[in-house]
């Protein structure tokens, strides 16, 4: 299954061993993990201005990342659909990299439960598409 994985979820996974670090876990052992150039970009922003992250921290963070996640092309949405425009790029991240879900913390993503098609899924709710998943597989 390839999951996209937003800027929140890979910050929670990094600030402590919960949920999130969890999820980290198993999708870097059981499927693909997509990013775009946009939330890797963000990643760093969110770690460097709001979370203080020392330098050195951040650029073990971004390496872990480069190394593990596929760094699909995106071509941008034609209309917006979010209020955010950063929530538009994650939605164009989603559809050009052909993820099976995204994986987010956002309410303002979650409430569109979906995206042509493409689940959007709260960590909790992951784990019940991810049990329904494997079963149809």
């Amino acid at each position: 299954m390839k999951v996209l994985l937003d800027t929140n979820i890979w910050i929670a996974a990094f600030l402590t061993h919960g949920v999130c670090h969890e999820l980290l876990e198993h999708c870097l052992e059981h499927h693909e993990i997509l990013i775009s150039e946009d939330i890797y970009k963000e990643i760093e922003e969110k770690l460097r201005d709001k979370f203080k992250f020392p330098a050195v921290r951040i650029r073990e963070s971004l390496s872990f990342i480069k190394e593990q996640a596929h760094c699909v092309p995106v071509e941008p949405l034609k209309e917006p659909v979010c209020r955010d425009p950063d929530d538009d790029l994650v939605l164009a991240s989603l559809v050009s990299g052909r993820a099976d879900c995204l994986i987010t913390g956002d309410d303002d993503l979650l409430v569109l439960k979906a995206f042509k098609g493409i689940p959007i899924l709260s960590p909790k709710k992951y784990w019940e598409f991810e049990k329904k998943f494997r079963e149809e597989e």
